[in-house]
């Protein structure tokens, strides 16, 4: 993220922090933009729907991510197949539950079943251009009775998540807006052309675990469980099967870091930059005090969302904001150098010049997005 050190394109940069969170589909076009100086939205546009070098899958905690198309096969194979296997007994336990269909496990196999055969042969839909030509997906599922947050919905998105986490299908060409999530669904076997197997469970958090080594550590135990929403078995045998080496944290925790990574690391000259909601470095870790401080409660919702956040040499110290006029705003937590002030003031203008006027909104406010009450210079 520091001047002088970006990366030279989309991979490159994608690969620095192993994959992008892309829950809302924005936050993948301007995570990359604070990493690859002079990126355009087509160049990011060109990687994921026409070179497929990085591609869509949902995985760990059940979130979805932007991945390298080389270590798709390691989610495949341990935390996405972690996840399929929760929300797959759950749809089945609701499908019976709310009268969809008395037997759940076999309706959601002739439901995946019709879903992959109405896109054969090379077919792209959107969710909604599917529920009309797939009786299966018609059914509801009447949620939470009698609580403030009840609902009624439609079987159709989890039916398509599941196919999704399976790798079976892929959430390809984006029929909307770049800041916006409206993707058409594709058979992974049409997108990739070659699909690879998916890696031995074991295999797979190894190179998961060794590439979140090489993008974060020295971490902890704990970072990791959380980070992939795996068992601490799991992560402990990840860390052997990489030799990962135990070093010392401040404040007396373990860490652990990759055995070619011992090395004092050089320093830097003081950097600034501007991530989006859901950074994947901002959500890398679980224990985050060494760069947020106190500000935790300002910069996360009660769910643990990160909202914008602005950094200065490797802390986090605010956020930002965008006006009427998609103008950037820079808002502080702490009194900063003057130094600090100049170098966000230049990202902000990066990032305004970038958007070009478009508003990016986010259901993941924080509260220091929502305050007028800042650290003003």
């Amino acid at each position: 993220m520091a001047p002088g050190h970006r990366a030279t394109d989309p991979e490159a940069a994608t690969r620095a922090v192993t994959v992008l969170h892309s829950t809302e589909p924005a936050s993948v076009y301007l995570s990359l933009q604070a990493r690859v100086d002079g990126l355009s939205v087509a160049e990011v546009d060109r990687v994921l729907y026409e070179d497929r070098t990085l591609v869509k899958q949902l995985a760990m905690r059940r979130t979805l991510f932007v991945f390298p198309r080389d270590l798709l096969p390691a989610a495949w194979g341990s935390a996405s197949a972690r996840v399929a296997t929760t929300i797959g007994a759950r749809l089945v336990k609701e499908v019976e539950a709310h009268g969809v269909a008395p037997d759940g496990a076999a309706w959601l196999e002739e439901a995946k079943a019709a879903v992959v055969d109405a896109l054969a042969g090379g077919v792209a839909l959107t969710a909604q251009e599917l529920r009309e030509r797939v009786p299966e997906l018609e059914g509801r599922l009447q949620l939470a009775t009698g609580k403030k947050y009840a609902a009624n919905v439609s079987v159709a998105p989890r039916v398509l998540t599941q196919l999704g986490v399976e790798g079976v299908l892929v959430r390809g060409e984006n029929a909307g807006h770049w800041r916006l999530s409206k993707p058409r669904w594709t058979l992974m076997s049409d997108w990739l052309d070659d699909v690879p197997p998916a890696a031995k469970p074991d295999e797979g958090y190894a190179e998961l675990v060794g590439r979140w080594l090489r993008s974060f550590g020295p971490g902890t135990e704990d970072d990791l469980v959380w980070w992939l929403g795996a068992t601490k078995g799991a992560v402990r045998s990840a860390l052997a099967a990489v030799g990962a080496v135990e070093v010392s944290l401040d404040g007396g925790a373990t860490g652990w870091v990759l055995p070619d990574d011992v090395d004092p690391v050089d320093e830097v000259e003081p950097w600034a930059a501007l991530l989006p909601v859901l950074d994947p470095t901002v959500m890398g870790w679980k224990q985050r005090d060494f760069y947020l401080g106190g500000h935790g409660p300002q910069l996360f919702d009660t769910n643990g969302n990160a909202g914008t956040t602005a950094w200065w040499d490797g802390r986090i110290v605010g956020c930002w904001v965008q006006d009427d006029a998609g103008v950037v705003e820079v808002r502080t937590l702490a009194r900063l150098p003057k130094a600090a002030l100049a170098a966000l003031e230049v990202e902000a203008a990066r990032l305004t010049d970038w958007l070009d006027g478009v508003r990016i909104g986010t259901v993941y406010p924080s509260s220091a997005m929502k305050t007028v009450d800042w650290v003003k210079p």
